[in-house]
């Protein structure tokens, strides 16, 4: 459907613009964007924003030593449901020494959950994405629009099985 396409490419299109503005000032950010799986017992954790997202309110909501700034953002399709939200942490023992408490948050509501959590480190202005308990690190922009268009994008529409649609198109 055209218009669940054009809210994912304008999502993605703010959360990638945030994320970007975020990692040039190493600000810290933790942004979860709900999946199949639903997340509202982790969105009660938090301060309810039932708010559209946008490029600014997510930048708001991180800039350091505010209110919302600790923990993290829930995202369902185009509205970001709350902030300061607590996460599982993650206790898998292969995680890099250098990821902090963020990233393990990260790793961690992708272990739990079909979620994809993209992380800003503060310290290096990296910016990484969790999904399936495995993390991408040092993600570029392009990187990143790509991975979050694949992921969100909503399925196509099909007519009957992958079987039939071949037979039609090979005659």
């Amino acid at each position: 459907n055209q218009a669940e396409e054009q809210v994912a490419v304008q999502v993605v299109g703010d959360i990638v613009k945030s994320v970007q503005y975020m990692a040039k000032r190493r600000i810290g950010a933790l942004i979860v964007v709900e999946k199949e799986t639903g997340l509202s017992d982790y969105v009660e954790t938090g301060i309810a924003i039932n708010g559209k997202v946008s490029s600014e309110l997510l930048i708001n909501i991180f800039i350091p030593n505010t209110p919302l700034h600790d923990g993290a953002v829930i995202v369902r399709q185009d509205l970001i449901m709350a902030a300061g939200c607590y996460l599982p942490l993650s206790e898998n023992p292969m995680i890099n020494k250098e990821l902090g408490t963020r990233h393990r948050a990260g790793i961690g509501m992708s272990e739990v959950s079909d979620a994809l959590s993209i992380i800003v480190s503060e310290e290096t202005g990296q910016v990484s994405v969790a999904k399936n308990s495995e993390l991408s690190r040092d993600l570029s922009e392009d990187q990143l629009r790509e991975f979050l268009m694949l992921e969100l994008q909503p399925p196509p529409k099909t007519n009957g099985s992958i079987w039939q649609r071949r037979g039609k198109k090979n005659g």
